[in-house]
């Protein structure tokens, strides 16, 4: 079915007939008002079910419109129309409902165009009523105050008007006088309270009765989104939320509002969509408690009053599961479910009624929808299927109890709620329990088999389009769920970080899940569990919702998959709740929201509802908790925590993942430090800077390395080497060098007998050993302010030394390389720094930075050396680094060490 609905001012031009069906309204009105104030229209498919949708359309059109009085005749006649068209012509039907101040024109067109010229519209004897066809024409001439045919090569179009009755003012409609005890129940005066809301769904007016109602005076709520205090039992993606019923141009039905108590008021709501003088629109909602609903429900029709006079089945002269069903499509769940459990209240004059769904496995049943029912039966409460022994305490029969009290537990859904008669049904499909529907008064004895009958039939005719739109919807969360599992697993594998994958599980289940999440974490096998993460829906509650975990005993690691209910949180909440209301009143405060006394409340309403901890294992060990809360009084479908289960599998893998990386990276960063020197020395007349990079994400030492350390009274050490390669197995070698380095210096050996012996070393490695580059000299700080080195070059890029007068020349001859051949022969050289001279010493990471086939080598660093005369050690090795970053744009693809020393002038510096 697809439907149209303009309201006035929004006219959109029809082309053809439907401009001529509006100008024949206006000829047939004549001297009364011509104006067309509204339409709707819809067009249904050609099978029998399109009838009784039809018939809700036009019933709901003409309820919205507030013409109630001539709602049955046009029920009756759009049935007859309807069934021609789909049934008997076998085409769609067309149907457009046109309002003006004094009557409606519906019309009803279908694609069977026929050529031949009807009955006179004048005649009124059609032939006998109980001939085949003609009774819809008949029916239009005997009830309708104008009516005609009209054919076009393609269409034929039957319409009819029905005048509106003249009134007198304030009379509108009326019931039968009724005795006092069944009445509807109102607690002393009925308070209705008046909230409108604006186009942007926050709240632009708060009457005296909603402060009476829910506690806050209209200057705390105005402004403030609807969606702050509003209890709606929505699950998302699947049913109408509240920011679409404030949409719609009319709307009824069940809620609650969140009091400053804290707690939830169940309320009873009707919406109508208005606009102001100028165009904007908003939504004035009238508000009362659930059970003094009666003020606000639009009164229901008696059984057949939407009958037809023939052409299907499902157009009978008494159908009460259509008058049962009432309007929702179809395959609108929570729609059909909600207006089931009213129609059922109803029809056995009930004060609750509920309906729940069956588990897969039918152990379990879900409540789906009720009414009259406090505010604890909420959505997705689980019941089980066998209550008890006996043929009635199954769901899967039929089962009236005129007395709870005298089988209390009988009925689990109905303990403490005051009801004591009950009716139950079960709702089958091909001999599957598929739920189960039940009607509950407050009085005992209120109903026998004959209401158990009625129900029951209601119920079998209404089974299966429940189950054809629970299947619906599940196969709408099935598809929801995998995307969304493959997105979450999809975050999660790209990170290694353990903060952001406790932020990404969070993330990923507030609010498609749950309102509220909290993840605990286990370090080891001995540690109690640690609230690590806390998230709400609503970031200004999070704060308060830490604090209050924080104050109870985390759930236990039970390893067992799947949730399990934890009731410390809802416990705590509500008895924080209960000392704060009871400090603010001994004080004489009122909760306003944004106080310290609202905020502890609204807390309290956050996370007084259902809460589950599903347990996070990840090879064979526990190493954390999910934990999912819902607010005051609502509970978790199935099907969302079987989705939670899900995805708590692959977030305990990923929060493993993240814990063994950060780990072994801690492992590694503390290895990679103990291999560089420890702070440098101060070397008494001698400037010293070192700057160091390793290639390679996450490495802190790699194949380059330098020291420099004291090995007697006045003669320090120095080394600058590169082991070939990069990473953990260079760096290996690195702390065999520098260890060994600093022992054989400290034994007494000099520079050249140091070599052999690492030379030796690094050989008896074997398969592990690496050759290495090493620049090793001693140096002694002299008296005059000059500086003598002893330095052996093995394989290394040449020391440089610059003179004061801007010359550069090396300060060492080349030697072979370690870790290559057995017998070395090396020798030492001795420079002497004069004061004012720097000697620079780099690992093979700085001579040869490439850019393309360009290289900077030796004469490039002697060209950027020339140019820092006169700065000091750490100027000139900043000046080199950058010359060699500046060198290139790619990241530096090798490890690099820059040594540079200098002896200060006498009187320069």
């Amino acid at each position: 079915m697809t439907t149209g609905l303009h309201l006035p001012g929004e006219h959109t031009p029809e082309p053809g007939a439907h401009e001529a069906g509006r100008q024949a309204l206006h000829d047939d009105i004549g001297t009364r008002s011509s104006v067309i104030t509204a339409r709707a229209a819809a067009t249904f498919d050609p099978v029998g079910r399109s009838v009784a949708t039809a018939r809700s359309f036009v019933r709901d059109t003409l309820q919205g419109w507030g013409f109630t009085d001539i709602i049955d005749d046009a029920v009756v006649l759009t049935s007859e129309l309807v069934t021609n068209a789909v049934v008997h012509a076998g085409t769609a039907a067309e149907v457009l409902c046109l309002r003006s101040e004094d009557a409606v024109r519906i019309e009803v067109a279908d694609r069977y165009p026929e050529r031949e010229i009807p009955l006179q519209q004048s005649a009124v004897n059609m032939g006998s009523p109980d001939r085949e066809g003609g009774r819809g024409l008949q029916l239009c001439a005997a009830l309708a105050g104008n009516w005609g045919v009209e054919y076009s090569p393609t269409h034929k179009r039957v319409w009819f008007q029905l005048d509106l009755p003249a009134r007198s003012v304030g009379t509108r409609s009326a019931g039968p006088t009724l005795p006092p005890d069944v009445l509807p129940l109102a607690d002393g005066r009925v308070r209705v309270g008046v909230v409108q809301i604006d186009r942007a769904g926050s709240i632009s007016a708060w009457n005296d009765d909603a402060e009476d109602l829910f506690g806050y005076p209209a200057d705390q709520v105005t402004g403030k989104p609807l969606t702050d205090l509003a209890a709606w039992p929505h699950t998302p993606g699947i049913s109408t939320g509240i920011a679409e019923a404030l949409q719609l141009s009319r709307w009824e039905g069940s809620y609650g509002i969140r009091s400053s108590d804290g707690r939830v008021t169940p309320v009873y709501a009707s919406h109508l969509r208005v606009r102001d003088a100028d165009g904007e629109p908003s939504t004035v909602c009238l508000l009362v408690r659930d059970h003094e609903r009666a003020v606000l429900q639009t009164p229901l029709r008696a059984n057949g009053t939407d009958s037809g006079s023939g052409g299907s089945q499902e157009a009978g002269a008494a159908d009460p599961f259509e008058v049962f069903i009432g309007s929702p499509a179809p395959d609108d769940l929570d729609g059909l479910l909600q207006r089931t459990v009213e129609r059922a209240r109803d029809m056995l004059d009930g004060d609750a009624a509920f309906l729940l769904l069956a588990t897969d496995d039918e152990t379990e049943l879900e409540v789906r929808a009720s009414t009259g029912l406090p505010s604890a039966r909420q959505r997705f409460a689980r019941v089980p299927v066998e209550a008890g022994p006996g043929r009635y305490g199954s769901a899967r029969m039929p089962a009236v109890h005129e007395d709870l009290t005298v089988v209390p537990g009988a009925v689990p859904l109905l303990g403490s709620t005051g009801m004591r008669s009950v009716v139950t049904v079960p709702l089958k499909v091909e001999g599957r329990l598929t739920g189960s529907l039940g009607v509950a008064a407050e009085g005992p004895g209120r109903y026998s088999n004959e209401e158990a009958l009625r129900l029951q039939f209601a119920a079998d005719r209404i089974a299966l389009a429940v189950e054809s739109a629970r299947l619906g919807e599940l196969e709408r969360l099935r598809r929801g769920s995998l995307s969304f599992l493959v997105e979450a697993s999809d975050l999660l594998a790209g990170t290694l970080d353990r903060d952001q994958t406790l932020a990404l599980m969070a993330q990923m289940t507030v609010p498609t899940l749950a309102t509220w999440c909290a993840v605990y974490t286990i370090a080891d096998q001995a540690s109690d569990p640690y609230l690590s993460y806390v998230l709400h829906e609503d970031e200004e509650r999070i704060d308060g919702l830490k604090a209050l975990l924080s104050r109870i005993a985390p759930p236990d690691p039970v390893p067992t998959p799947g949730a399990r209910i934890w009731n410390a949180p809802a416990t705590a909440a509500h008895e924080a709740a209960l000392r704060t209301s009871m400090r603010s009143l001994d004080l004489g405060e009122t909760p306003r929201l944004g106080s310290g006394v609202g905020t502890t409340l609204a807390t309290a309403s956050a996370v007084g509802g259902e809460t589950v901890v599903l347990p996070l294992v990840a090879r064979n060990r526990v190493i954390g908790m999910l934990t999912l809360g819902k607010p005051t009084d609502e509970h978790f479908r199935q099907e969302i925590l079987e989705l939670a289960e899900d995805l708590s599998r692959r977030a305990a893998l990923a929060l493993d993942n993240a814990r063994l990386y950060s780990e072994r990276t801690a492992i590694s960063q503390s290895l990679q430090r103990s291999l560089l020197p420890p702070e440098l020395p101060q070397v008494p007349n001698v400037e010293v800077e070192v700057i160091y990079r390793a290639a390679g994400e996450g490495n802190e030492v790699g194949g380059d390395f330098y020291d420099l350390f004291p090995i007697r009274d006045g003669a320090y050490g120095f080394a600058i080497g590169d082991v070939c390669g990069t990473g953990p197995e260079a760096a290996a070698v690195t702390g065999l060098a520098r260890h060994a380095l600093r022992l054989l210096a400290r034994e007494g050996f000099g520079g050249p007998a140091v070599l052999e012996r690492l030379n030796s070393a690094i050989l008896d490695e074997g398969a592990r050993s690496r050759f290495l580059t090493l620049l090793y000299g001693e140096l002694w700080p002299q008296e005059d302010g000059s500086a003598v080195l002893k330095v052996v070059c093995a394989g290394h890029p040449l020391p440089l030394r610059l003179r004061q007068d801007g010359s550069v020349e090396p300060a060492a001859e080349p030697q072979p390389l370690l870790g290559v051949m057995d017998d070395l022969e090396l020798y030492e050289q001795t420079v002497t720094l004069d004061p004012g001279d720097v000697l620079l010493c780099v690992t093979d990471g700085v001579t040869e930075r490439r850019e393309g086939t360009r290289m900077l080598g030796d004469d490039g660093l002697t060209e950027v050396l020339t140019t820092c005369t006169g700065l000091t050690a750490g100027a000139v090795a900043a000046r080199v680094m950058r010359a060699v970053e500046r060198f290139a744009s790619d990241a530096p693809s090798d490890d690099m060490a820059i040594l540079a020393m200098r002896v200060p002038g006498l009187h320069t510096d």
